[in-house]
Formats: C-alpha cells, structure tokens, sequence
C-alpha cells in the first residue's frame, strides 16, 4: 500500500515538473517574441512541439510567432489546424478571422468569428472583432450601392459612418485652417 502510495506521489511530482517546464518554455517562447525575435521563438516551439506535438498552448502560440514575423500563410494554417482539431476553443478561430479580415476575406473572417462567439458567448475581444467585420461588409455593400447607383442619396452617410469607424479622428488643433 505504501509502495503504491510513493509512485502515486513521485508520478504527481514528475508530472508536475513536466508541466512547470512546460510552462518555462511557453514563457521562453513569449518572452522572444515580444523581444521580436521572431525565428529564435519559432525555432524554440518547433523544438518543443517536435517532442511535445499535442501541446496546444505552444502550437497556438507557434501561430501568434508566425504570423507576428509576417508568415501569414503559415500562421492561417496552423490557427485552422487547431479550429479543427479542438472545435471548442474559441481562440484559434478568433486569430484565423483576423489574419482573414486583413486579407480582405471579410466572409471568411465573419464565419471563424461567428464560431469564436459560438464556442464561447463571453470572449469580449470576439465579439469586437466580428462588429468590426460587420461594419466592413456594410461598407463594401454601401460602396457597391453607389456604384450600381450614383443618384442613391440615401446609402453616402451610411457608407461614411461605416468607413468613419475605422478612422482615427483627429486630434484637437491639428485641423487646417
């Protein structure tokens, strides 16, 4: 019973230093990416995946690295890869979406951050995200009234306000005179 009792301990113990050095080596990744070294964090993650390939933390952590040093393409795949095979975490789908909008796949993004809120009704940082989309497709749509009908006067303040969200206003005192 006491022998048994030991291997319960030491197997926690183990585990348990498993996990702290898990964690060590996420803070290792974070810490060279917000450094901006970017192919030491992707090559850290790729060491640590390469033994640890189930490690969700460090393979979506993989694609904030990849798409942070410009390898868009790579970053979607990974954030796809993980909306796939772990449906429920919302995260994943949010980062695809945004890595989509700024490619101008706003149908795209809106489906991934659909499923983002879907998969958790609470993440905040989603649902910014999907208004954001939201006021672009308005946009795109209100653009295309115009084009189709240049005497609509309806759709000219709709499609400023929708094109005025993303417009930083301007600060007091720097307007022309």
């Amino acid at each position: 019973m006491r022998s048994a009792l030991l291997a319960c301990l030491a197997a926690g113990l183990m585990a348990s230093g498993a996990a702290h050095a898990q964690q060590a080596e996420h803070a290792e990744v974070n810490r060279l990416l917000r450094a901006g070294q970017h192919t030491e964090a992707l090559a850290k993650a790729d060491q640590h995946l390469a033994a640890n390939p189930k490690d969700v933390q460090m393979r979506f952590l993989k694609g904030v690295v990849q798409s942070e040093s410009g390898k868009v393409a790579d970053a979607m795949a990974t954030f796809t890869d993980l909306t796939k095979e772990f449906p429920e975490l919302p995260e994943p789908y949010n980062n695809l979406a945004v890595l989509q909008a700024n490619q101008g796949q706003f149908d795209k993004a809106r489906v991934a951050l659909e499923m983002a809120v879907r998969t958790n009704p609470a993440y905040v940082t989603a649902h910014e995200n999907l208004g954001d989309v939201y006021a672009k497709l308005a946009a795109q749509s209100y653009a295309k009234v115009q084009q189709l009908d240049p005497a609509n006067t309806t759709v000219g303040p709709k499609l400023t306000m929708a094109r005025n969200i993303f417009t930083p206003p301007k600060a007091a005192g720097s307007q022309r005179k």
